[in-house]
C-alpha cells in the first residue's frame, strides 16, 4: 500500500517584497509551501505520518493498488475536523510574586491577558484559573492559564508545593471519573489536565532554593515542567552559562525528571536534540515596543541598551515559542495523556484493586475483577458486621454487669436507709413516751400543788376569823 500527501490548497501571490509565509505561520524564506510545512497544522502532520509509520512497522501485509480510490485524503480529513473543532492547551505557571509570570505569557501570544497584578501577603498558596479564546489565521486555540498566587511569600514553605500537587492530582482524577462514567460526552467535555507546567526559576546566579527542588520533585511524575530562567537580562551571558550548568548538575543529583523535547521524529530529531542541551531556558518578556534603528522591536529600554525579547542573543524566548507552541504542543499533550495521566490511573485502580493479570499470570477481563472484588468486598460487609455484632453483645454484657452492680448497690443503700429509718422511729417513739410520761407528772405534781395550795389558803381564813 502507497500514501501519498499531496497540497490541497495553492494561491497566487503578486508581487511582494514580505518574506513569511502567506499562511501566516511566521516562516522565513519562501512565500508558499506545502500545507504540511506549515507550522499551524504541522502538529496533526506528524500524527498522521506517525500512523503511517506504525502500520509500516506492524508486519502489515502490503498490496500494490490498480488505481487510486480516495482514501489518501484521509489526513486532509483528519485536519479539516481538528480545524473546526479546535485546540485546547492547559498551561501552569510556578513561581515567586513578580518573576514575571504575566508578562512572559502575554509575550509568548502576543496579547494582553488582562491579569491583575498579586500581592506578597497572601497567607497560604493559591492558584488562579483563567481561560481564554485565541485564533491565529483560522486556528482556534482554548487556552487555560493556571498561575500561583503567594508562591514563596511564606516564612514557612514546607508545604507551598501541596496546593499545586493537589490541584494537578484533582485534574487527572477528573478526567478519571469522566472516562469511567457509563455514557460519556468526550467532545464537549473541557480536558482540564495540565499539559505543561512552566517552572520560573529567580536568577539568583547561584543555585536552585530549596522551594524550587521539593516542588519540581514533588510535580515532575505528575505534569511535563520546563524549567525557565527568569528576567534573564538581569544576569551576564558568562553567570548565565553557569548558573544554566549548576540548575542542570541539581536537578540530576536531585533525581527530577523534566521534559525532554521528543527527538523520534526525523523531521524534529536535530532541532529537538539541540534545544534540550539549552534547557533550562533563559527568556525575558515585555509587550513595550522600542525602537531600534529604524524599527520597533518588543524589549526592554535600559539606561545601557535596548534588551529584545525576539533576539536570540538576548534571550532564550524565541526558543521557547517555537519548542512549545510551534513545534511540540502536540507532543505535550500526549506526554500528558499517555505517560502522567496513565500513571495516575494505573496507580488509582491499582489502589483500588483491579489488575491486569490473575494470580496465574493469565489476563483477567474487568468484568472478572469487577465480581471478584464485589465478593471481596461483600465478604468484607460480613466479617464487619459479625464483628460489630460481636462488639455490640459484648458492650451489652458489660453494660447489664454495670447495671446490676449499680442495681444491688442502690438496694444495700435502701435497706441500710430502711434500718436506720426504722432505728430513728422506735428512738422517736420512746421519746415520745417518755415526754407523756413527763407531761402526765408534771400534771399531777400541778394538781398536787394547787389542792395544797387551796387547803393552806383555807386555813389562813380560819385562823383569821378565830382572832377576830
Amino acid at each position: 500500500m502507497r500514501c501519498h500527501l499531496t497540497p490541497v490548497r495553492m494561491a497566487i501571490i503578486n508581487k511582494t517584497n514580505s518574506k513569511k509565509c502567506w499562511r501566516g505561520c511566521g516562516e522565513k524564506g519562501t512565500l508558499l509551501h506545502c500545507w504540511w510545512d506549515c507550522r499551524l497544522v504541522q502538529q496533526l502532520w506528524k500524527a498522521v505520518w506517525r500512523f503511517l509509520k506504525k502500520q509500516k512497522e506492524d508486519n502489515i501485509r502490503c498490496l500494490t493498488m490498480f488505481g487510486p480510490f480516495g482514501f489518501e485524503c484521509l489526513p486532509h480529513q483528519l485536519v479539516n475536523r481538528s480545524i473546526q473543532q479546535g485546540f485546547s492547551f492547559n498551561l501552569l505557571c510556578v513561581g515567586e510574586t513578580g518573576i514575571g509570570k504575566s508578562t512572559l505569557i502575554n509575550t509568548l501570544f502576543n496579547t494582553n491577558l488582562k491579569d491583575k497584578k498579586s500581592s506578597h501577603f497572601y497567607p497560604n498558596v493559591e492558584l488562579k484559573i483563567q481561560t481564554y479564546d485565541l485564533q491565529e489565521s483560522n486556528v482556534q486555540l482554548k487556552l487555560t492559564v493556571v498561575k500561583t498566587v503567594g508562591y514563596g511569600d511564606q516564612i514557612n514553605k514546607e508545604a507551598s508545593y501541596q496546593p499545586i500537587v493537589d490541584y494537578i492530582d484533582a485534574q487527572l482524577e477528573a478526567y478519571l471519573q469522566e472516562e469511567l462514567k457509563i455514557k460519556r460526552s468526550f467532545v464537549d467535555y473541557h480536558d482540564s489536565r495540565i499539559h505543561v507546567c512552566l517552572y520560573f526559576i529567580s536568577p539568583t546566579g547561584h543555585s536552585l532554593k530549596s522551594l524550587d527542588l521539593s516542588t519540581m520533585k514533588s510535580i515532575g511524575s505528575k505534569v511535563n515542567i520546563i524549567p525557565l530562567i527568569a528576567k534573564a537580562d538581569t544576569i551576564s551571558k558568562n553567570d548565565l552559562q553557569k548558573f544554566k550548568c549548576k540548575i542542570k548538575s541539581e536537578l540530576v543529583s536531585n533525581d527530577i525528571q523534566i521534559y525532554q523535547f521528543p527527538t523520534d521524529d526525523e523531521t524534529t530529531a536535530q532541532v529537538n536534540t539541540s534545544m534540550n542541551g539549552h534547557l533550562p531556558f533563559a527568556v525575558a518578556g515585555s509587550m513595550d515596543e522600542v525602537k531600534v534603528g529604524k524599527r520597533m522591536v518588543r524589549g526592554r529600554q535600559y539606561p545601557w541598551g535596548v534588551i529584545q525579547v525576539e533576539n536570540e542573543n538576548h534571550c532564550d524566548f524565541i526558543k521557547l515559542r517555537d519548542m512549545l507552541l510551534c513545534m511540540n504542543m502536540e507532543d505535550l499533550k500526549e506526554q500528558t495523556h499517555t505517560l502522567h495521566y496513565e500513571r495516575y490511573r494505573c496507580c488509582k485502580l491499582q489502589r483500588i484493586g483491579f489488575t491486569d493479570v490473575g494470580p496465574d499470570n493469565q489476563p483477567v477481563s474487568y468484568q472478572e475483577t469487577y465480581e471478584v472484588k464485589r465478593q471481596e468486598f461483600y465478604d468484607q460487609c460480613q466479617r464487619e458486621e459479625e464483628v460489630l455484632k460481636q462488639k455490640f453483645m459484648q458492650r451489652v454484657k458489660e453494660k447489664e454487669i454495670t447495671f446490676k452492680g449499680a442495681e444491688k448497690e442502690l438496694q444495700d443503700k435502701f435497706e441500710q436507709l430502711k434500718r436506720v429509718h426504722q432505728e430513728e422511729t422506735i428512738k422517736l417513739e420512746e421519746e415520745k413516751r417518755q415526754l407523756e410520761e413527763e407531761i402526765t407528772n408534771f400534771y399531777k405534781m400541778k394538781a398536787g400543788s394547787e389542792t395544797l395550795q387551796t387547803q393552806g389558803c383555807a386555813s389562813i381564813k380560819k385562823d383569821k376569823e378565830h382572832k377576830k
